[in-house]
Parts: C-alpha cells; structure tokens; sequence
C-alpha cells in the first residue's frame, strides 16, 4: 500500500491510499468510497480494499473534504462536493495508473458512486454496500437537530460519537439529488450488498436501488452483518464477492501463461508476494511472528502443499485404479528443523536437517493390507521422491 496526495478543482488536497496486487501487476482498477463521515481508514474500507487487491485490482480508497488526513471544512462540503472529490480522484488515477473500471461504496459513499457514475465513461461496473437510496437518507440521523439547522442555518450534530457541523447547504443540495433519474440511466453492471438486519440504511434501501436499475443487476445478502460491516469476516467476505462478480463484466488483462511459476514482489510490501502459476494468481507471505502481514502461505508452506497435494492425488489415482473402496484421502504436512545428530536415517551429521511430517488418512471401509499398501505407494509419489533425490537449482538472469 503506498499513500498519495492530489488536489481538487476546488484546490483542496486530499489524501488516498493505493492498494496494489502483490508484485504489482493488476488487472483493472478500483476507485473506492467510504461511508459518511468516516475515512479510508476505517476497518471495513481497508478489508474490501485488501481483498480486491489479492484479487488482482489495484484499488484508489481517498479521504473525502475535511475528512481524515484530508485537507478542507467538513462543514463546506455536500453530496454534490462528494461527487466533485470522486470525478477528481478518478482523474488522478487516469493520470497515474489507469482511469477506474471499478465504483464501490460503502453506505452514503455507495449512493454517491451511483450518481457519479454517469460522469465517468471508464467505469463499468458500480457495487454498493449497505447504501441509502437517496442521499437525504443521512438527514434522519440530525434527529433534533435537522430544524435548527433549516433555522439557524447551521448546528452541530453528533454523528457516530463524534461532533460535525453541519449547514443547510448540505441539507438543501441532499435533497435535491434525485438518484432514481440516474438509476435508470445507469446502463452499468450494478451489485447491492445489504444486510438484512442493517439497522442504519434498511434493507428496503437496497431493494428500492436494485428495482431502480436495469439489467445486468445483482443482489448479495450480508445475512446478519452490522451497518459498518465491523466484523473482519463480514469485510473480507464482501471484498471478495466483489471482485469475483466485477470479473464477470470487466475487460481485465489477464496475465499470459507462462512456463513455470512466476514471482514477483514490491520492495516496499515486504514479504508478500503475487505468484502466478498458468492462469492461476496466489499470494505469498510470512506470518505476523516472522515480520510478515500473513495474507498467504508461506514458502515452506507451499513447499508442504506441494508434498500433500501430491500425496492426496497419488493416492486417490491408485485407488481408482485399483477399484479400492476409497472415499477420502487427508495428508496434514507440517514442517520443522531436526538436530542431524539426532536422525538415525540422515546422511547430515552435523547442524540441523529439514523434516516434513505427514500424516495421512485414508477414509473408507479397506482391509488392513490395502491400508498398508496404500501407505507404501505414498513413498513413492513423484513430488516426494524429488525432495529426497538430489535437487540442483540453476539460477540466470532472463
């Protein structure tokens, strides 16, 4: 994640983070909008945005005016100011990685990348999370407030436990937008993801949106998820939902096959890393206890994987093979550093020696000695007899 300033039209500077596949490389681009009055920061926000990320999108998340480490008054922006920071967010990724093909938003940020959308011809696909169907949606929360503020022509609101002034321009221009108009002229892939039991913007906000707009649409229950998605589960869940179903609709550039397994990795990301295998994209990483973010496997991980998929796939080809009454067969990999000294079948004497421990079970009604024979084959499976024969790596610059 590296983090970016740009300037608006109104000469305010705000301030994003961009979110990059591993190594780098990526497929489309993501601009993404938080919920009202929060920042880019919040945790639901960097989960989605994470989860697009190891998808293969490289994804824009930004402060709005006068919000987080962005510059400008809160209490001067709108709706309209909103969408004006979306178009000028889109524009700096048009300038500095690609225009977005991608609008996701989440609660009032949902409704505002439905209504700027028309204004950006890049994008094909818009998802909304838990959003309002109309921006005055938000004014129900300004409780007593709301005619003080039509008074006085501003007040004080305490949103979320924390104190925004709030003037009747926002109010006014809240109003004025009617999204049902843009709905209909959407003419892009539209997601609505809503929880049922959302006790900030109902469920019937996401069914008004989804019969507002055309086909192709589709709608995604966040069963019992709470308004701001505060459960990692519920925020990862919903990220990659998004970025399977964008897949559909989007133009990506797809990485071209190639012989081999191919590796990269960003200086600054630490030890992740983006892996590509065929048209297959993983991720590689190093749990939190060696310094790593832990958002995959580790090398010796997949080193272990590759040991039990072997094993499984072995296993179940000779029992098809020989017509065994084999249901499943489970090979638990583990992996550590034994003293040499004390392995009696190493050819190591001094230091240490890697040793992977498997175990293997095999389900299914065999008899003992299809069992033991069974166990034997394990011995000589392909990857297994590669990590015990002689192993030479050859290295050269392509």
């Amino acid at each position: 994640m590296s983090r970016f300033d740009f300037t608006t039209r109104a000469g305010i500077r705000l301030t994003g983070d961009l979110e990059l596949p591993p190594g780098g490389d990526y497929r489309a681009a993501v601009l993404f909008a938080h919920c009202f009055t929060c920042t880019r920061n919040i945790k639901a926000a960097r989960n989605i945005t994470r989860e697009l990320a190891a998808s293969g999108f490289a994804v824009v998340r930004f402060d709005f005016t006068g919000l987080g480490e962005s510059e400008g008054d809160f209490s001067q922006t709108t709706f309209s100011s909103n969408l004006d920071d979306l178009e000028d967010a889109a524009g700096w990724m048009a300038g500095h990685l690609r225009a977005p093909q991608v609008l996701v938003g989440h609660s009032l940020g949902g409704t505002a990348a439905l209504a700027v959308a028309e204004r950006l011809k890049s994008v094909q696909a818009v998802a909304t999370l838990g959003s309002p169907a109309t921006p005055d949606h938000v004014l129900r929360h300004f409780g007593d407030k709301l005619e003080t503020i039509q008074e006085s022509g501003s007040a004080e609101v305490l949103l979320a436990g924390r104190p925004f002034r709030i003037r009747r321009d926002f109010i006014e221009d809240a109003r004025n937008h009617r999204l049902g108009d843009r709905l209909s002229r959407l003419r892009r892939a539209l997601l609505v993801l809503h929880s049922p039991v959302d006790e900030i913007v109902a469920v019937d906000n996401a069914q008004e949106i989804f019969a507002s707009a055309f086909h192709p649409k589709s709608f995604v229950s966040l069963d019992d998820a709470d308004h701001l998605l505060s459960r990692e589960g519920d925020s990862r869940y919903a990220g990659r939902v998004i970025a399977a179903w964008a897949s559909r609709f989007l133009k990506l550039d797809e990485p071209e096959p190639q012989a081999g397994v191919r590796v990269t990795g960003r200086t600054d990301d630490g030890f992740l890393c983006g892996v590509q295998s065929g048209p297959h994209l993983l991720v590689g990483d190093e749990p939190e206890s060696a310094g790593g973010a832990d958002q995959g496997p580790s090398p010796y991980d997949y080193l272990a994987a590759a040991l039990g998929t072997c094993t499984v796939m072995t296993l179940n080809m000779y029992a098809r093979h020989k017509n065994l009454p084999v249901e499943r067969v489970e090979c638990r990999v583990t992996h550590g550093k034994a003293h040499a000294r004390d392995c009696a079948d190493c050819e190591t004497t001094a230091g240490k020696v890697d040793e992977f421990t498997r175990e293997i079970r095999i389900e299914g009604p065999l008899e003992e000695s299809q069992r033991k024979r069974m166990l034997e084959i394990a011995e000589r499976f392909p990857v297994h007899r590669t990590l015990e024969g002689e192993i030479k790596i050859r290295t050269r610059e392509p």
